[in-house]
C-alpha cells in the first residue's frame, strides 16, 4: 500500500505579515511615481544645472522600487512537506506563486527524529558543527526534528508536521531513530 501525504505550513497570526506585503505595494507605487517625475522633470534640471541630482535620485527610487518589487513575495512564506513512502520532499512556496524545493530526505536513513521539547534534541542541537535548517511557520506548534548525516556534516531539519504525518514517519524510521 503506497503512503502519501501532503500538507503546507503555515503561520496562524499572520496581520502583521500581510500588513507588510501590502504596505510594500504603497512603497512601490510612491517609489515608481517618484522616479517617474525625476525622470519627467530631466529637461527642466538641464536648464536648472541639477541634472546629476536629478538622475541620482530618480535612479535610487527606480532601484528601489524594483527591489521591493522582485522581493516582497518574500514576505509571505509557506512551507511544503510532501510525504511519499519513506520519502519527505521540502518546498518553500512564496505568496502561492513560486516555489523553490529546498531538498528531500528519506527517512529511513535518519539518525533521530522526534519532538523538539524533548531531552535527545538538547543533545543533538548542542553539538558542534551542527547545520540548522528551519522550515517552520509557527514557533509554538508542533516541532519536529530530523538529525542526519550528509557530506560528513551533521545537519538537523526542524520542521511543523501534522500528528498524521509524524505517524507515517514513525513508520518508515530505522529501529531506534524515535527520540523523545
Amino acid at each position: 500500500m503506497d503512503h502519501f501525504h501532503e500538507e503546507v505550513a503555515i503561520k496562524r497570526n499572520h496581520t502583521f505579515d500581510d500588513l507588510v506585503y501590502y504596505f510594500s505595494w504603497v512603497v512601490i507605487f510612491i517609489c515608481g511615481l517618484y522616479a517617474l517625475l525625476q525622470f519627467a522633470s530631466i529637461t527642466a534640471a538641464l536648464r536648472s544645472g541639477t541634472l546629476v541630482w536629478t538622475l541620482v535620485t530618480g535612479a535610487v527610487a527606480a532601484a528601489f522600487a524594483a527591489a521591493i518589487y522582485f522581493y516582497h513575495d518574500r514576505l509571505r512564506v509557506e512551507y511544503e512537506y510532501t510525504f511519499t513512502n519513506g520519502s519527505l520532499d521540502f518546498a518553500q512556496v512564496f505568496n502561492n506563486k513560486k516555489r523553490k524545493s529546498l531538498g528531500s530526505l528519506n527517512v529511513r536513513t535518519v539518525d533521530a527524529f522526534g519532538p523538539v521539547n524533548g531531552q535527545a534534541f538538547k543533545r543533538y542541537i548542542s553539538m558542534q558543527n551542527t547545520k540548522q535548517m528551519r522550515w517552520f511557520q509557527n514557533r509554538d506548534g508542533n516541532l519536529h526534528y530530523f538529525c542526519f548525516q550528509k557530506d560528513s556534516v551533521r545537519k538537523i531539519i526542524i520542521m511543523e508536521p501534522s500528528d498524521e504525518l509524524v505517524g507515517l514517519i514513525r513508520k518508515y524510521l530505522p529501529h531506534g531513530a524515535w527520540q523523545e
